[in-house]
């Protein structure tokens, strides 16, 4: 939802930073397996109830994740970026969501499944939504130059940060925040799903 409205804030220094870090020689395909990393690190500092380590380490990652795609828009989208960048966002969230399962079972676990399933959701709407809209040559640039159609809903990237940042700063209310969000997620499914249904609705099952 807040996406394209940040994107339109940020963007300019993001392209300004890409332009700098593509002139030193890094590619953006580098920044992306290096946010994956430190996305790792943090799934594994979770793990060990060290929250305050993730913090650092996801936002850090969350910032690489941003500049993969300003130093693409210099050197060249490709299609292997674009593949890599989103697999790697899908396994990153999920791979939080089961960090949180794994620090406390007993209080996490069943929110922590109830989220990854709304996740499942969310990320197969978007893809399913993005592969055909791509078989009819749809495009936007909402959300800014991207290697596949980017369908919007009630939980963004951005959303999705700012929980996971919720639930760092008050772990003890992960069950309670991820019941939320995951609800927000299913209403996020269920319009993408509606979309899909209007925009590719041009014959009769």
């Amino acid at each position: 939802m807040l996406d394209a409205a940040l994107r339109r804030r940020l963007d300019p220094w993001l392209d300004r930073a890409g332009r700098e870090l593509a002139r030193l020689g890094i590619g953006a395909d580098v920044l992306t397996l290096s946010g994956f990393a430190l996305a790792l690190a943090a799934m594994m500092a979770i793990a060990l109830g060290s929250y305050g380590s993730w913090l650092a380490l996801f936002l850090a990652g969350r910032i690489l994740d941003g500049l993969d795609g300003a130093v693409a828009r210099v050197r060249g989208i490709t299609d292997r970026g674009g593949f890599l960048d989103i697999v790697l966002d899908f396994v990153a969230y999920s791979g939080t969501a089961f960090a949180f399962a794994l620090a406390d079972p007993a209080r996490n676990a069943l929110a922590a499944a109830f989220l990854l399933f709304s996740f499942v959701g969310t990320g197969s709407s978007f893809l399913a939504f993005a592969a055909v809209a791509a078989r009819r040559g749809l495009e936007t640039r909402a959300r800014g130059i991207k290697s596949l159609y980017y369908l919007g809903g009630l939980t963004e990237g951005t959303e999705t940060i700012a929980f996971f940042v919720l639930c760092c700063l008050w772990p003890r209310q992960f069950p309670l925040l991820a019941v939320l969000f995951g609800t927000a997620c299913w209403i996020t499914t269920a319009a993408r799903i509606l979309a899909g249904w209007r925009t590719f609705g041009d014959g009769v099952r």
